[in-house]
């Protein structure tokens, strides 16, 4: 049983880096750990309760990190085309590295709320609310990661 312990805190330590790196899906790799943990033990030691209400945390880390920032430019009074760009900014932003995804959705929503109303300062406050919006829904993820962690541990103590 200890290649599946290795396996499982592997998955939950890459996990842990993927809540702040891009490209490796932090919270789901967590999940994936401590599910198959749970599995290998046949959920004595960990409840399907308790791999259920993760799966819950996993959903809401991954809704929120992905439409933060949209809701962000929603509440700036965005237009159709800055919401375009700032998601087309994200998806730049995965493939380019961690300043990429912190700053290509501002940069996205910038330009296409530029392009729609070509009011460079209506466009700042949208594209500041984006980024503010991204930021908030990061914070969320690493807590909600952070959080899956400590239930895991809490789990197996107690």
């Amino acid at each position: 049983m200890t290649w599946v312990w290795l396996i499982s805190t592997l998955l939950i330590l890459v996990g842990l880096v993927g809540l702040v790196a891009p490209l490796l899906p932090g919270t789901i790799l967590i999940f994936a750990g401590v599910a198959f943990a749970a599995w290998a033990e046949d959920f004595s030691r960990i409840s399907g309760l308790t791999v259920g209400f993760l799966a819950f945390l996993t959903a809401l880390a991954w809704i929120l990190e992905y439409v933060a920032g949209l809701l962000g430019a929603k509440a700036a009074g965005a237009s159709r085309a800055a919401l375009v760009g700032a998601a087309a900014g994200t998806v730049l932003g995965v493939v380019s590295g961690f300043w990429g995804l912190l700053f290509f959705p501002l940069v996205g929503a910038f330009a296409g709320e530029f392009y729609a109303r070509g009011n460079a300062l209506g466009a700042g406050r949208v594209s500041l609310a984006t980024w503010v919006g991204i930021l908030v829904g990061t914070i969320a993820k690493i807590a909600i990661g952070f959080m899956m962690v400590g239930i895991f541990l809490g789990a197996l103590v107690f």
